[in-house]
C-alpha cells in the first residue's frame, strides 16, 4: 500500500492547494475522506481512463458534496483531470465548483450538494441494476454529520427493503460538523446498531488505514441480500496538525502561512 499512502499524501496536498488558490472550501472533512476515495477509485472499484464513458462500470457518489476537493484530487490521479484544472477549483466558469456537477467534470457520476440525497440517488442507481440484471456496483461516502438528515434514514429502509446487496456506504465517521462535535449539535450514535436495524451489514474499520478499507470493500461485495455499510473512523483534518479535530477547519480556507506550514507537514511542496 506504499504507492497508494503517496497517492494519497499528493491528494492532501492538492486538497489545501485548490482551497487557498480559491479561498473557499472545506479543508476538514476532505481530509478525512482522503484515504476512503483512494482506496476505492484504486483498490476496489471498476473505473479508469478506458471505460469512464461506459455505463457497464461501478459508479460513485460523494454525499458529502462539499468535500469536493477530495474527489477532484482523486480524479486528478486517476488521470481524468489535470493539476491545472484543480487550480481553477471554485472559479468563476470553472468545471470543478464547490459541489461535484456531473455535467461539466469528467468522473464526476452524480451532481450533489444538499446532505442527504446521495444516498437517495445511489439507491436508485442500485435499484436500476439489479431490474436491468446489471453486475457493476454503486459506492457513496456520507458524512456522519449527514446521517442526521432524515432522507437518508428513509434511503436506507428502502436499500434493505429492495435487498439492494449492489450497494455500498461509506460513512466518514469524523465526529465533528460546522457547529462542532456531532455528539453535542444532534447525536448519531449508535451508527452501526442503527443500521443493522434497518437491515444493512455493518462493518467498522480505521478511515485511514488503507488496507482495511480496501478488506472491508471487498468483503461487502460477498454479502447477498442486503446492502453494506462501512463505518471508517477517521480524523477530521487528517495529515494536518492545526487542522486536525478542529470543527473551525470545516470551511475555512488556510492563508499563505497556514497552507506553507501544512505542506511541510505532508512532506513539502512537491
Amino acid at each position: 500500500m506504499e504507492n497508494l499512502e503517496k497517492v494519497a499524501n499528493n491528494m492532501r496536498k492538492n486538497i489545501l492547494k485548490m482551497i487557498h488558490n480559491a479561498n473557499s472550501g472545506h479543508p476538514g472533512g476532505s481530509l478525512s475522506c482522503t484515504d476512503i476515495l483512494a482506496a476505492l477509485y484504486f483498490n476496489v472499484m471498476n473505473i479508469n481512463k478506458e471505460n469512464l464513458h461506459d455505463q457497464e462500470r461501478d459508479k460513485f457518489v460523494l454525499s458529502k458534496g462539499h468535500a469536493s476537493p477530495a474527489l477532484y484530487a482523486v480524479l486528478k490521479e486517476k488521470g481524468f483531470i489535470t493539476e491545472e484544472d484543480l487550480m481553477t477549483f471554485r472559479l468563476i466558469n470553472s468545471n470543478l465548483q464547490g459541489h461535484p456537477n456531473m455535467r461539466e467534470c469528467p468522473g464526476v457520476d452524480m451532481s450533489t450538494g444538499s446532505l442527504g440525497q446521495g444516498l437517495s440517488v445511489a439507491v436508485g442507481m442500485s435499484l436500476a441494476n439489479k431490474l436491468d440484471k446489471n453486475s457493476f456496483r454503486t459506492y457513496v461516502v456520507c458524512g456522519d454529520g449527514e446521517l442526521q438528515e432524515g432522507q437518508i434514514w428513509e434511503a436506507a429502509m428502502s436499500a434493505a427493503h429492495f435487498g439492494l446487496d449492489n450497494l455500498l456506504l461509506v460513512v466518514d465517521h469524523n465526529k465533528l460538523q460546522i457547529d462542532g462535535f456531532n455528539k453535542d449539535v444532534m447525536n448519531v450514535e449508535p451508527i452501526g446498531a442503527k443500521f443493522q436495524a434497518f437491515g444493512w451489514e455493518t462493518i467498522g474499520c480505521d478511515g485511514h488505514d488503507i488496507e482495511a478499507i480496501t478488506a472491508a470493500a471487498e468483503y461487502a461485495k460477498t454479502v447477498k441480500g442486503k446492502p453494506t455499510v462501512i463505518i471508517a473512523e477517521t480524523i477530521k483534518g487528517k495529515g494536518v496538525s492545526f487542522m486536525e479535530n478542529q470543527a473551525g477547519w470545516h470551511g475555512k480556507a488556510p492563508n499563505d502561512e497556514e497552507l506553507a506550514l501544512a505542506l511541510k507537514e505532508l512532506g513539502g511542496n512537491d
